[in-house]
């Protein structure tokens, strides 16, 4: 089995994480751990940056590796591999594109990122649910 989880470095994100690194190790599946660097600019540090740049690069790949430890420490020492990608674009089409191009049996997100605004499901989450083409599980 082949499990992806989103995340975009968000406390809700790290439960998806969490819960995706645990169920792997139940199910014995492997873990593939995914951040989108949207089209919009970022303020990154203090400093406004494009996707692509040096700067927003090294800040997705620092929450890819966030994640890769939040994984581990769930999985307790369970043998899951887990791999990184990068992704670009919109966050719910990259997602579900890239799991249905790389064959995960299922998807982990948040119900919502980073975005205060009150709600049940973000609309990457809703939109997620609606594209994907496997199982979604949405965590709070």
């Amino acid at each position: 089995m082949h499990y992806l989880v989103a995340t975009d470095g968000s406390t809700v994100s790290d439960r998806a994480v969490e819960h995706a690194a645990d169920e792997a190790s139940v199910r014995d599946a492997d873990l593939e751990v995914v951040h989108v660097l949207t089209p919009e600019t970022k303020l990154v540090d203090g400093d406004i940056v494009l996707p692509g740049e040096a700067s927003a690069v090294d800040h997705a790949e620092g929450i890819l590796d966030a994640a890769v430890e939040t994984a581990a420490d769930a999985a307790e020492g369970g043998a899951v591999a887990i791999e990184t990608q990068l992704l670009t674009g919109r966050p719910a089409s990259a997602i579900t594109e890239y799991a249905e191009n790389a064959g995960v049996d299922a998807v982990f997100v948040g119900h919502r990122g980073r975005s205060e605004t009150p709600g049940a499901v973000g609309s990457v989450a809703k939109s997620v649910i609606d594209k994907a083409s496997v199982p979604v599980t949405v965590t709070r």
